[in-house]
């Protein structure tokens, strides 16, 4: 927004910066939403692993194999938040008064994704320390724990661009709920709690191929744990990219026709 040689991306970065702050402020305004999103999976972690816990064709604890899946499923889930805001900015609004200002195209949404990242991670974290109290440890070593946080947020991100472009689609905070209902099967059509080889055929073979799955047996890989394999660490990194590669531009676009 300032004047002078600043190079577009420096723009872009700084209207960026902006919008993840407005985002960050919403969270001292709304800090029960925070709350429950940081709550919610240490819910389903405990209730997993006390509650309906087994591990069908796991070896070994069943909570080394638990928490990865759980931070894999976590890392797919919660994405209603971001996608109710971008579309109440768009029905209130909001957008309309940021086009009016010398702002770069898409800083809304970046900055919107900036914030959910960081949310992200403190969940990544909150579960993390769950995760330990329960008894699991990491037995990778620093580098490959910082790689398995690393392929878990690469996940999530290209999780939320999907959300933020649904969201775009559906117009209307409303319709968001319907449209959260579609993650539900990429979660639970995983490997998050039982092995594809204690599952039924043709189902094992679509969990094995689902892009959380990937992740999540590359995660265990490097954290040491049961059903990790090193050959799936490649998919973890594809899966993710090539999302993105689609469903970035599909909502930077999207974005900027509904914002004319």
């Amino acid at each position: 927004m300032s004047t002078g040689s600043t190079s577009p991306a420096m723009y872009a970065l700084t209207d960026s910066w902006t919008m993840t702050r407005r985002e960050l402020a919403r969270w001292g305004r709304q800090p029960v939403t925070v709350v429950v999103s940081l709550v919610f999976p240490v819910m389903l972690l405990l209730m997993f692993g006390y509650l309906v816990g087994g591990g069908r064709g796991v070896s070994g604890e069943y909570v080394d194999y638990l928490v990865p899946g759980m931070l894999a499923l976590t890392m797919a889930f919660g994405l209603e938040g971001t996608m109710i805001a971008v579309t109440q900015d768009l029905n209130k609004g909001v957008v309309d008064r940021f086009r009016s200002l010398p702002m770069t195209n898409g800083a809304v949404l970046v900055g919107r994704s900036a914030a959910d990242m960081l949310q992200s991670a403190l969940g990544l974290t909150a579960l993390i320390g769950v995760g330990y109290a329960l008894g699991w440890r990491a037995h990778g070593g620093p580098g490959a724990f910082l790689g398995a946080v690393g392929l878990l947020l690469l996940f999530r991100f290209a999780m939320l661009w999907i959300g933020i472009f649904l969201a775009l689609v559906a117009g209307k905070p409303e319709l968001v709920q319907a449209v959260q209902i579609l993650v539900w099967p990429v979660g639970f059509l995983s490997n998050a709690f039982a092995t594809p080889d204690s599952m039924p055929g043709w189902l094992g073979t679509v969990v094995e191929w689902n892009p959380m799955s990937q992740t999540a047996t590359a995660v265990r890989d490097l954290f040491g744990g049961p059903g990790g394999e090193s050959g799936h660490l490649w998919a973890a990194v594809a899966w993710p990219l090539a999302l993105l590669a689609v469903f970035f531009p599909l909502a930077v676009g999207r974005f900027a026709r509904l914002s004319r």
